[in-house]
């Protein structure tokens, strides 16, 4: 269970590392993030001897992989744009939805049936951004995309038939040549905090790399030997963390119309999570929980 708990937590404390990597600004960061994932990712799978699951990678299963990065891209980048915009809150909010919004696709694109304790859970949920727009005076985008970007990666790793290291590897071969491009590109037009802004400043931008990739392998590892019910439990360590640091470390507004919309979220999540747990005892088939990585 330690390696469950320390990944969550690693992605729970990400609003403190990210704004370390200034000035780079979201977009510069989100490519080092990739790219450096990616250089990691390969000489893992190489330990590993994993290159023959993506030599059999089949044409089909290697458009799945582009969409998932492209996917996954979109949720780095906003969640690195939440950060340094003073939006920790909100997109801590995208992750205690992520689950219920997974459930939600799964009936719209896989048809799949739920309980009416599971429709309670949604129906609160969507109760919550209700309020929550109300009080913003607009949709909480941020949270929403943060949440739909995910649960819709999520599907789509399901089609894909690779473990999660050589999963997390091809997503880098596709999308890392891409983020390299535009690294070099900050560079050349001048924009670019790689090169001159020391060697600290450097060594951060490439810690994006195993800051990203080290929770990932221990939530591999933690997949295989948890039970399905405890990693439900667990996975809210990463919102809890990253809302605690919005709201007590960097004081972003709280009034209390969004404390009910948070409070909603919350008891949605509680019978959400009692029927998982439930329903995981009494041996019917529940849905992996999201993997909830900012």
């Amino acid at each position: 269970m330690g390696a469950a708990v320390g990944a969550y937590a690693m992605w729970g404390l990400f609003p403190a590392f990210w704004p370390l990597l200034a000035p780079g600004v979201p977009v510069e960061i989100l490519a080092h993030r990739i790219a450096w994932t990616a250089v990691l990712m390969i000489v893992v799978l190489s330990l590993v001897r994993g290159w023959p699951e993506l030599r059999a990678l089949s044409t089909r299963g290697w458009a799945m992989v582009a969409a998932a990065g492209a996917l996954i891209t979109v949720n780095w980048g906003l969640y690195i744009y939440a950060v340094f915009a003073g939006q920790v809150v909100e997109a801590a909010l995208g992750y205690f939805m992520s689950p219920l919004i997974s459930v939600l696709l799964g009936v719209v694109v896989l048809r799949e049936r739920l309980r009416r304790v599971q429709w309670a859970a949604v129906a609160l949920g969507l109760l919550a951004v209700v309020v929550i727009a109300v009080e913003n005076g607009r949709p909480p985008w941020i949270a929403l995309t943060l949440a739909t970007s995910f649960g819709t990666y999520g599907l789509i790793k399901r089609t894909v038939p690779l473990s999660a290291t050589a999963s997390v590897t091809a997503e880098g071969l596709v999308i890392g040549p891409i983020a390299a491009a535009v690294i070099v590109w900050f560079q050349v037009a001048g924009g670019g905090t790689m090169v001159d802004h020391g060697p600290a400043h450097l060594l951060l931008l490439i810690a994006a790399g195993p800051v990203t990739a080290v929770p990932l392998l221990l939530y591999g590892v933690a997949a295989r030997r948890v039970p399905l019910s405890t990693i439900g439990v667990l996975m809210y360590l990463n919102p809890i963390l990253q809302f605690v640091w919005g709201v007590f470390v960097v004081h972003e507004d709280m009034p209390a119309t969004r404390w009910i919309g948070f409070a909603l979220v919350w008891l949605a999540l509680v019978v959400f999570t009692v029927d998982l747990v439930r329903a995981h005892r009494a041996g019917r088939p529940t849905p992996e929980p999201a993997l909830t990585t900012p």
